[in-house]
């Protein structure tokens, strides 16, 4: 009989605790620099809160915070990094880490490491991309990867009409605060001009800068073709991303919901990897409707040539993991 009684008073804790877990749901807020809705990592972030809330019962919610509403992405940075309270997860450039002491990030963002998607996708799906997502937690920095995702490569666009590599000499191009991407547009013969992302349609307007780069969805999304309307597509690297979650955030579920949100950001990626090219190419077929003026570049040489010191001055020690990736084509 007393055991009976216990079982049943086991039972009745439990049901409590259930209860309490529903009533009670860890809630993390997550950051996104671009809009939601028309962008790739729009998608991967829809993905990712349906999948987490789905799989934890509602146990874990996701609150998403877009269109830069906590701030640009080095804002989020030092708020992931504990300098700041109100960011649990955000998806962030690849490379963002590397001013922190990542090394490994900063190959996912040198020129032309890529040669497709279907490299990197070799490369995001291998263990090797788990060493680089491990890699915060390696340094001893409060956060951890989850996933890798892309929005496609990455293309600069110019207030007025250029033609080719040559017209980039001389303009103020507008780059984060990255060594890599500030190397690279000056290694093309222009002037880097660091201006924050929730700046820079105005900065394109008022003239502060002539041109700037982003993958094809955020170009359009962000509505800098009214701004500059001059589309050249030299896909100089692939917008890269990866979703990051803070220790605090991670400590504060359970085994359980911490497998569930891994299983989500598995998900989240596989999503993205889908969507990615569809979405790019119904987006430059609206910009061409609305009169963007797109510049191919059949001949990427010169680009490559152009930017063979940088790639050299920013690997980093990382060679041997730079020679991984490209053995993945």
């Amino acid at each position: 009989m007393k055991k009976l009684v216990a079982l049943f008073l086991a039972l009745i804790m439990l049901a409590s605790c259930t209860a309490a877990l529903a009533d009670d749901p860890v809630t993390l807020t997550y950051a996104e620099v671009n809009p939601i809705e028309g962008t790739i990592v729009g998608e991967l972030a829809k993905a990712f809160k349906s999948k987490v809330e789905e799989l934890s019962g509602g146990s874990v919610l996701i609150d998403i915070q877009a269109s830069g509403v906590l701030g640009s992405e080095d804002q989020i940075l030092d708020n992931l990094l504990g300098y700041g309270t109100v960011t649990d997860i955000s998806r962030i450039s690849a490379f963002a880490l590397s001013q922190y002491g990542c090394t490994k990030a900063t190959l996912l963002s040198l020129p032309y490491v890529f040669e497709n998607r279907d490299h990197f996708w070799k490369f995001a799906t291998s263990d090797l991309a788990k060493e680089f997502l491990n890699e915060p937690q390696t340094i001893g920095l409060p956060l951890r990867g989850l996933c890798y995702g892309e929005e496609g490569f990455r293309h600069f666009f110019f207030k007025n009409p250029v033609t080719d590599i040559t017209s980039l000499k001389g303009l103020k191009i507008r780059v984060s605060s990255d060594p890599v991407m500030t190397g690279l547009v000056s290694s093309l013969g222009a002037s880097a001009t660091t201006v924050p992302f929730t700046e820079l349609y105005s900065a394109l307007q008022t003239g502060v800068v002539d041109a700037a780069e982003q993958p094809t969805a955020n170009y359009k999304s962000n509505a800098f073709q009214e701004v500059a309307p001059y589309f050249m597509m030299d896909g100089h690297t692939l917008g890269a991303v990866q979703l990051i979650i803070t220790d605090t955030a991670w400590n504060k579920l359970s085994a359980e919901q911490q497998a569930w949100v891994q299983e989500a950001a598995d998900y989240a990626s596989q999503v993205c990897r889908e969507v990615s090219e569809s979405k790019e190419a119904e987006v430059l077929e609206a910009l061409k409707a609305e009169g963007v003026t797109i510049i191919e570049v059949a001949d990427k040489t010169p680009w490559v040539e152009a930017v063979k010191d940088v790639v050299t001055a920013n690997i980093n020690g990382e060679d041997a993991a730079y020679e991984q990736i490209l053995n993945l084509k």
